[in-house]
Parts: C-alpha cells; sequence; structure tokens
C-alpha cells in the first residue's frame, strides 16, 4: 500500500497496529515501523461526503470510525428525515435529505457511505457513481452477484471498497502477510468455525431474493476465506439433518477450506475460529482478537525430553489487544476492521489508485460463492 504523508501535529497519536508495521524475516518477527494516527480534524485534505442510512448500524459502527478519516461529513440522507436531523444536529451537518439523488444533485460531495440495506445498495451504488462519486457501502452489496456485475459497469474511474470487515480486520492481515512470506507459503488448507447455516431451497431463495442470513453474515466468514485463499473454483455443501454442516471450498490456488457451519453454536459464546496450515506451521485466530503463529519445537522421537528448547526461534507466537489502558488499537472499531476498510477507501480516493483490497471484483466472487452455496444441496457447482 502506497504511503500516504500527512501534516503532523502536537496532538498526532501513534498508534501501534502490527498489520502494516510487522515483518517476517527468516523466522524471526520484528517491528518494522510505527503507524502515525491523525483524528479527523487534524487532516489539512479532507474529502467532502455524505452518508445514506443513518440507522442503527451505522450510528454505533460507521459514523464513529469517520472521528479517524480524512473527510468532513457534509450532509446525511435517510428515508427516516428526523432520525436524519437529529442526527445532523449531533456531527454539525447543516443539509439533511431524505432523497439520495437529491443529495447527489444539490451538495459538492466527493464521495458517499452507504449503509441501507443490501437490496437497496446496488441503485444507490450506480446512482452515486453516475453522479461522479467514490462510493464506500456496507456488506453485503447486494443480494446477486450480477448485481455486482452491474455495479462494475457503472464505475468509471471511481474508488468504490465494500465493507468487508473481517478482510480488513489486522487479524487477517497478519494471517495474509505470514503466508506470503517463502518460509511459511503456500498455504495448503483452511478451517473456518462460525455459528451459520445455509438454508435449504436456495434456488428458491435466489428466485424470490429472499434475505437470509447465509447473505446477512455469512458475507463475514466468506470474505475473509477469500481475502487469505483468493478465488474459489467450486463449492460443495452437506448440510446436517439436525442443522449445520460443512461448506467445502475449493481455490483455484489449490488451497481447500472447510468452513464448519456451527449451527447451534451462539454468538454469545467464544466460538468463532480461523485455522490455517501452510508449510511446517499453522496459524489461529480466535474470535477476531487472538492471532497465534505456530512454529513447532526441534523433535526427536524417543529423544527429545524438553518441549521448551533453547531460543526464541521455534513454539508460538502470539498477538493479542492488551486492555490496561485507554488506547485505540483494543477497541471494536480497530480489531474488527471497520477502521481500516474506510481508511484504504479515503487513501485511495485521496491517492487517485484503484481499490484492490474490498473491490467490486473481490465483493463479485463472494457473491458468486454465496450463492453456490446455496444451490449446491451436496453437489459440487463449479464458479467460473
Amino acid at each position: 500500500m502506497q504511503e500516504i504523508i500527512y501534516p503532523r501535529t502536537e496532538n498526532t497519536l501513534f498508534l501501534r497496529l502490527g498489520l502494516d508495521g510487522a515483518t517476517l524475516q527468516k523466522g524471526a518477527l520484528n517491528q518494522k515501523e510505527t503507524i502515525e494516527m491523525s483524528y479527523q480534524r487534524e487532516f489539512e485534505r479532507r474529502l467532502s461526503v455524505g452518508i445514506v442510512g443513518v440507522g442503527s448500524h451505522a450510528y454505533r459502527n460507521i459514523l464513529p470510525t469517520m472521528n479517524f478519516l480524512p473527510i468532513k461529513l457534509s450532509a446525511i440522507c435517510d428515508i427516516n428525515l428526523e432520525r436524519a436531523r437529529v442526527t445532523a444536529a449531533q456531527y454539525g451537518v447543516r443539509t439533511c435529505y431524505k432523497n439520495a439523488a437529491e443529495m447527489y444533485n444539490n451538495e459538492e460531495l466527493e464521495a458517499v457511505f452507504l449503509c441501507a440495506p443490501p437490496r437497496l445498495h446496488p441503485q444507490l451504488t450506480c446512482e452515486a457513481l453516475d453522479a461522479g462519486l467514490h462510493v464506500w457501502l456496507e456488506k453485503p452489496p447486494g443480494m446477486y452477484a450480477r448485481e455486482v456485475e452491474e455495479m462494475i459497469r457503472h464505475r468509471g474511474n471511481r474508488v468504490v471498497v465494500v465493507g468487508f470487515k473481517k478482510a480488513f480486520m489486522p487479524s487477517t492481515q497478519k494471517v495474509i502477510e505470514i503466508f506470503s512470506t517463502e518460509g511459511y507459503g503456500p498455504l495448503r488448507t483452511m478451517l473456518a468455525v462460525y455459528p451459520m447455516d445455509i438454508p435449504s431451497d436456495g434456488a428458491k431463495i435466489l428466485r424470490e431474493g429472499t434475505h437470509v442470513n447465509w447473505l446477512q453474515n455469512g458475507c463475514h466468514p466468506l470474505s475473509l476465506l477469500l481475502a487469505v485463499g483468493g478465488k474459489v473454483s467450486a463449492v460443495t455443501v452437506h448440510r446436517g439433518r439436525h442443522g449445520g454442516g460443512v461448506c467445502v471450498l475449493e481455490f483455484a490456488s489449490g488451497a481447500i477450506g472447510n468452513f464448519h457451519l456451527a449451527e447451534g453454536g451462539r454468538h454469545g459464546q467464544p466460538i468463532e475460529r480461523f485455522s490455517f496450515f501452510g508449510d511446517g506451521c499453522h496459524m489461529t485466530i480466535d474470535n477476531g482478537l487472538r492471532v497465534t503463529l505456530q512454529r513447532g519445537v526441534p523433535f526427536q522421537y524417543g529423544g527429545t525430553t524438553s518441549f521448551i528448547p533453547e531460543g526464541v526461534d521455534s513454539g508460538a507466537v502470539v498477538w493479542e489487544p492488551q486492555n490496561s489502558l485507554a488506547t485505540l488499537e483494543n477497541k471494536a472499531l480497530f480489531t474488527q476492521g471497520f477502521y481500516q476498510e474506510t481508511r484504504y477507501f479515503c487513501d485511495q480516493v485521496l491517492t487517485g489508485q484503484p481499490a484492490e483490497k474490498g473491490s467490486l471484483e473481490f465483493a463479485l466472487e463472494v457473491m458468486k460463492v454465496y450463492e453456490a452455496g446455496l444451490l449446491s444441496e451436496g453437489n459440487t457447482v463449479e464458479i467460473t
């Protein structure tokens, strides 16, 4: 990612995230740099943006993240105009709209953040792109893969990023970093455990455009797996008689992913886990917060007497946020990827670079896997 230099002020905060600032050399992990963190009010160049949709999700996660972005919130649009006005007063925004196209026509915006239901995302995105705006939109990008293809046709030279937070979160980026190194790649297999089910009669769901949880939340683990493993070439789903099952992902790289559909598990329990296996090592992400690199220890059957050899070149390396200080890297906006995805969008717009992470092309691949999962019914569905 291209480095962007912003003016420093006396209030500049230095944030140690470890996703861009760590490098792996010959099995040793070294801190490479400290990432400079600035607040919205400190940027000299700020994008003029609007936001469409200020419901509970936007209020809890997207609006607070804007405190750390190089943006100026200029207008708010929501079908509930009174809610828009109350929110606008809180954020010092003067103009509110009930209609997004009207906002695009009346305001001098550079970009828009879309936090509407997914069935509205395609129309809102294409309207914004046709108005010459860059677009960040919340996941999922729509109800069908073909809608993402339509967005691509409207995009032109604008930047579009889809908010797949798990693809952007520091834990995922650390896995991508390590498995791209010579000592630990290539990636061979993956195992995802997530409380999820894929409903039956997927053809009917796609035909009627039903909004199911496999779309709303299934895109979280799918986007993480695709961010690490790349394109998927085939999908096979087997359901258990009592719910849950397994979704097997065959990657174009030759890797294979086992997505365990842990239906019956509750999000209130520490259940979410992703495991990645390469050459002589494996990594895990537990609940998005604890990343472990297992490097193994020197071992000779019948002769090794200690599981803790000398030195620090073997064994496990663990990263996790510390919570003893009121710092940023341990807050959900940063650990879950909200900041990373929105900041990446702003940076790409400011530098005039197309999106690579969270792009519409990436979103299209996620939606293809989503649809294949619905249609599988125990059969292997090829993805082209």
